[in-house]
This record gives C-alpha cells, structure tokens and sequence, in this order.
C-alpha cells in the first residue's frame, strides 16, 4: 500500500504492550492490539480510525497464542498524505 502513495514521514517505534499483560488471558492479544492503536494514535497525532495495521504486525503480536503478548514491539509506522497511518515491521 505504501507504493501507490508517496510517504511524507516514516519512524520506527518501541510499543510497550505490558497493559496488555494485566487484562484477562483470554483477552491479552486483543488488548494488545488496541494498545498498538492507541500508541501509534498518540504519537502520530491522527485518529485511530486511519491506522492501518500490517498483517505481519497482527501475526506477530498472535505469534505465541491469544496469552502470551510480547512486552514490547518494533515497529515501522509510515504516515501518508491523505492522512493514513500504516504500521509494518521493519
């Protein structure tokens, strides 16, 4: 997706995901999503709408099952012009 529009800005990222480590078991990996939503949207000043997250992030963050997160996350957020925010590994 990054090919069909031209990039203005690209910075790679350490997430902390340990919020997600607090939530129940059963829900560890979903938080965890919503908190790589939430930091990107922080750092990037959009909304959380216009994050478009990779599949090999989602494949990542799932690697181990829906109870064990990673602690931590590098990540390649690419922002475009119209507005969109894309988070890909590196």
């Amino acid at each position: 997706m990054v090919e069909t529009q031209q990039a203005t800005d690209e910075i790679v990222l350490n997430v902390p995901l340990r919020d997600a480590r607090v939530v129940s078991r059963t829900r560890k990996a979903d938080t965890a999503i919503e908190e790589l939503r939430r930091f990107i949207a922080r750092h990037t000043r959009t909304e959380r709408g216009k994050i478009w997250i990779d599949n090999k992030v989602n494949e990542k963050v799932w690697e181990r099952g829906k109870k064990k997160v990673p602690g931590k996350l590098t990540v390649k957020v690419v922002k475009l012009q119209d507005g969109t925010v894309e988070v890909i590994m590196p």
